[in-house]
């Protein structure tokens, strides 16, 4: 112990990232003075007397200095105790026959170590725990790292001492084994793009031109993360994996111009040049209605924003080094080595790449031809636009049914959970670690059980308090799919039902361990009124309540009654008759029955407390309380009782206050539901329970951290459909048409709904960040189609004509757009495994928003594009009507 205090524990908090390191358990050495009550009555001796002069005779302090001849000296007084003979030998008072009093004549002096307060185990075996907490802006993998490295150093350095370090919990292997797996995810991404790239360019080296900006692009993403200090986490990497059908967005539009112009007959650097030059100011768009959707999350604070910072900022920044990309690297490797290739169908390859056209081509006069439909009267126009608006509100329908649950976010699989053990308040230490030890055996014959880690005598709520009465598990589980057929809450939940049966005058509790390493309690809700005892009783009703909504479990309260105590009431006017003072009494109760360890004995480098207290056989009842003697000043001896009345009563196990009142927090788990769903449900029962006056309930949790998401989210959802609105201003040099292609932002939402329906995926902070980004991906298909509508009729082509035709063209480059975006975001819907439970929804809800997008927006925004000329004509505000009335 004296090893891990002095120097295991330095060491590593010297570590960089290191914020706070505690130990838990292990065996203190102390030297123990045992004083008996009847030797002190015999001596005419106080409890403080003793404990003042074993502090008064241990000291060690420079007194002075004095000058002479050999110049000045420092005087110190050395009056340390030198052994264990020098403080049983300690003169401690004066008899009445004027004989020494010695401290061993009245005590039991032993060189021992301290009473455990908390006891530690390791897979069953004793252990001092030593707990890390990393910096806030600390890397917890880096920290890591470091940490492990000296735990090295510090085994070597130490060998001799027997000192063996085993790490049983490490937050940063789950860390690690997700963000192994978004790589995994980006590798296979960036696999699946470039197949769909050689389909539809049909050559190793157009394919190659476009997958060109991937690399470059993630490149130049690095440097940015290292000028902004961010580090390649789990945040970082998904935005990275996310933005690779992203990154080849912009050199598909421009390729695909490119080869256009090499089908008019121009050679390769004019139609280069061309090819870029007439797409460049819309791919300029479509980037900047992509990038500015993340600006209000970059630029603002709070909880969603920390969050999501540092993904925001990668899909932003690689984004905008593909257009960079595609407006120099591209053009210039097609001008160079870029090749028409036209297929006759003599080999496997060029059969599969015809009948590949073929295809596409039937699918895309199909989407004229139905185009050419919706545009053929007025009628069919409005019949469009109902059905889309009536698919719209629909989808919602799959969220007020329930199909879709909403949560925080997604808690993610660690395959660990704390296991509590609650015994009844006036358990001993002895009594809970017993306990304890049968639940550690019983775990332990669990196949799905790897390991575990006790702490008898406090858990992670106690604020470092002593609970003698509780004890925490930390269980290890199996990964799930092998052995572990259940995921980590039902399988908890199963340990508590069957220990509850083995178990008897205990209460089991678990919590799943989040994504973030802590244990948590999705559902907090928080009772304030003008007294304890309202709350209490208002605490049972809404256990009550709470208990009725399916899903919550493990209903549990901060504050409880029934602690038992010993309340010592002073009847000040006789305590004063006696000549005592209330600070006298209360330090006398103090050192009697919890000791006073002011005074230290020095061995060798450390320092080790010497416990006052009296002998623990003269502090076993009340009615020791009650004997307990004081020495008034005329050296008569008093007992407590003549003066205070001593009872055995209860009180609450612990006071809370917040907001300046009185405070008791319910917290609960769910399983089986969606978090927020079952939050809601139970706020909707306790909004309709009366409450006491003065009494209010309010509400933490998920609930509290969805209601911010949706603040910030709901900020950035306008913020970014008033930039977009305003970069295809610019666009258009018109104020109208830019409506047009906003109409596209709603027909995403119901193809992400329903993605998240049919993957049985939740509403959560991923999904809606999802939502959000396709304000921009969706945007852009839009755009293609209205500016190259815009340039046809230009050059005169009639409305309904330059709408067809501008679908035909453009819907080439949309699909393939499309398609690389939602190929590349497979693998992270379908991704299992570490941390994957977060950003499956996130990846299914861009997905379904996509896939709805393209095809309804193809049809869908001619029609309103139609719809809004029309408007502008009769208002007379369609310049180029005008114009081309004027011609």
């Amino acid at each position: 112990y004296d090893v891990i205090k002095n120097r295991v524990v330095p060491e590593i908090s010297q570590v960089k990232g290191v914020a706070q390191v505690g130990i838990l358990g292990g065996e203190e050495r102390e030297i123990k003075i045992n004083i008996s009550s009847s030797r002190l009555e015999q001596y005419g001796l106080s409890l403080l007397q003793v404990a003042q002069a074993v502090q008064t005779a241990n000291l060690d302090f420079p007194t002075g200095k004095v000058s002479g001849e050999q110049g000045q000296l420092r005087i110190r007084l050395a009056g340390k105790f030198l052994d264990i003979n020098d403080i049983r030998n300690l003169v401690v008072g004066k008899s009445r026959f004027g004989s020494s009093i010695f401290l061993k004549d009245i005590a039991e002096i032993q060189d021992g170590t301290r009473d455990p307060e908390i006891i530690c185990r390791a897979d069953g075996q004793p252990a001092v725990g030593i707990s890390i907490r990393k910096q806030g802006d600390a890397n917890a993998v880096e920290m890591s790292k470091l940490v492990l490295a000296k735990i090295g150093e510090l085994e070597k350095a130490y060998v001799s001492q027997g000192l063996r370090i085993d790490v049983v919990a490490n937050s940063s292997t789950f860390t690690k084994k997700a963000t192994n797996a978004v790589i995994e995810d980006l590798l296979v991404a960036v696999a699946l793009v470039g197949l769909v790239m050689l389909l539809f360019l049909h050559s190793l080296r157009n394919a190659a031109i476009v997958l060109v900006s991937i690399p470059t692009s993630i490149v130049s993403t690095f440097v940015m993360m290292k000028l902004l200090g961010y580090s390649l986490n789990l945040m970082s990497l998904l935005g990275l994996s996310l933005a690779i059908g992203i990154l080849v967005d912009d050199a598909i539009v421009v390729i695909e111009n490119i080869y256009r112009h090499f089908e008019m007959g121009k050679n390769k650097v004019q139609a280069s040049y061309d090819g870029r030059m007439e797409i460049g100011f819309t791919a300029v768009s479509i980037t900047l209605v992509d990038v500015v959707v993340f600006l209000p999350i970059v630029f603002t604070v709070g909880l969603v924003p920390n969050l999501l910072r540092q993904f925001c900022m990668t899909v932003l920044t690689s984004t905008l080094m593909s257009l960079l990309v595609s407006f120099t690297l591209v053009p210039w490797l097609t001008s160079r080595i870029g090749k028409l290739h036209r297929f006759e169908g003599k080999n496997l390859s060029g059969r599969i790449i015809l009948n590949f056209e073929k295809f596409l081509g039937w699918v895309s006069g199909g989407f004229v031809r139905l185009l050419g439909l919706a545009l053929k009267n007025r009628r069919t126009k409005v019949i469009t636009v109902l059905t889309a608006v009536a698919m719209f509100l629909g989808s919602f329908t799959l969220v007020s049914s329930g199909l879709i649950g909403n949560a925080f976010m997604e808690h993610g699989e660690r395959g660990e959970f704390l296991l509590e053990i609650v015994l009844p308040q006036d358990a001993a230490l002895t009594q809970t670690d017993a306990i304890a030890k049968r639940v550690e055996a019983w775990l332990r014959e669990q196949p799905e059980v790897v390991r575990t880690f006790t702490t008898v005598g406090s858990n992670n709520k106690s604020f470092g308090l002593n609970a003698p009465n509780i004890a925490e598990i930390q269980v290890f589980l199996t990964p799930y799919g092998g052995i572990r057929k259940e995921l980590t809450p039902v399988f908890a939940r199963k340990t508590k039902i069957k220990l509850e049966e083995i178990i008897a005058g205990a209460r089991i509790k678990t919590n799943p361990i989040d994504i973030l390493g802590l244990s948590f309690s999705p559902i907090e809700i928080m009772l304030n009124g003008p007294s304890l005892d309202s709350l209490l009783v208002l605490s049972e009703k809404v256990k009550k309540e709470m208990a009725s909504v399916p899903g919550c479990v493990e209903i549990a309260a901060s504050v409880e009654g029934g602690n038992p105590e010993v309340k010592v009431e002073v009847n000040r006017q006789r305590m004063a008759d006696y000549g005592l003072a209330m600070a006298q009494v209360g330090l006398t109760l103090q050192t009697a029955f919890n000791g006073n360890t002011d005074a230290k004995f020095r061995d060798g480098e450390y320092e080790y407390p010497i416990r006052v207290a009296l002998d623990a056989f003269d502090r076993r009842s009340t009615e020791d309380i009650k004997n307990l003697s004081f020495v008034n000043p005329l050296g008569s001896t008093v007992y407590l009782k003549q003066f205070a009345e001593v009872a055995q009563g209860s009180s609450p196990t612990r006071l809370e206050r917040r907001d300046r009142t009185t405070s008791l927090m319910l917290t609960a788990q769910v399983i089986g539901r969606p978090n927020g769903t079952v939050t809601r449900e139970i706020k909707a029962k306790l909004d309709q329970l009366p409450l006491p006056a003065g009494t209010q309930i309010k509400y933490g949790g998920d609930l509290k951290r969805q209601q911010q998401a949706i603040g910030s989210l709901g900020f950035a959802l306008w913020t970014s459909l008033l930039l977009v609105y305003l970069i295809m201003v610019a666009l258009y040099d018109n104020w109208v048409y830019p409506m047009v292609v906003l109409v596209s932002i709603p027909l995403s939402v119901i193809g992400a709904l329903l993605a998240l329906a049919l993957a049985s995926e939740n509403i959560t902070v991923f999904t809606g960040l999802g939502m959000l980004m396709l304000i921009g991906l969706v945007g852009k298909n839009a755009i293609l189609v209205v500016d190259f509508a815009n340039q046809l009729r230009e050059e005169g082509q009639e409305l309904k004509a330059a709408l067809l035709e501008a679908t035909r063209l453009r819907f080439r480059p949309v699909l393939m757009t499309n398609i690389a975006m939602v190929i590349g975001l497979l693998p992270i819907a379908f991704a299992q495994g570490s941390g994957s439970d977060w950003k499956n929804g996130l990846a299914w809800a861009i997905i379904g928003g996509l896939n709805s997008s393209m095809f309804l927006s193809l049809i869908v925004v001619p029609v309103v594009y139609w719809m809004f000329d029309r408007v502008l004509e009769k208002l007379g505000w369609n310049e180029r009507k005008k114009i081309e009335l004027e011609e």
